[in-house]
């Protein structure tokens, strides 16, 4: 299960990448922010839970940076091979939660063009 936390995590993380410098945000954060979305990713229908949209607003604050949102991506991807996500859910998420991203959520992103 905590791959599998670790791979939804990521994942959320890729939709809330925002500017450019030294990535500060370690995977370890963007899995702390996303760990109540893993269920939702995985298995979910509907609005995701409201502690999920809260995490997911932590992690869109906290990725400032092209290196923060570079990493993000690299955890993301990494991380979304040990779990089973459903796409649709992690494509909408940001939507789902009021959050306005340009990212499309994928675990076959390209993390070299993000930021």
């Amino acid at each position: 299960m905590k791959s599998s936390l670790i791979a939804f995590s990521a994942l959320v993380l890729l939709i809330f990448v925002a500017s450019n410098s030294e990535a500060a945000i370690s995977c370890s954060d963007v899995i702390k922010d996303l760990k109540p979305c893993v269920s939702y990713l995985v298995s979910g229908s509907g609005q995701p839970p409201a502690a999920c949209c809260s995490g997911a607003k932590a992690l869109a604050s906290a990725v400032s940076t092209s290196e923060d949102k570079k990493a993000a991506c690299n955890c993301i991807k990494s991380t979304s091979k040990s779990i089973k996500i459903d796409s649709q859910l992690a494509q909408a998420l940001a939507g789902n939660c009021g959050i306005n991203t340009p990212i499309t959520i994928s675990p076959d992103a390209d993390c070299s063009k993000v930021g």
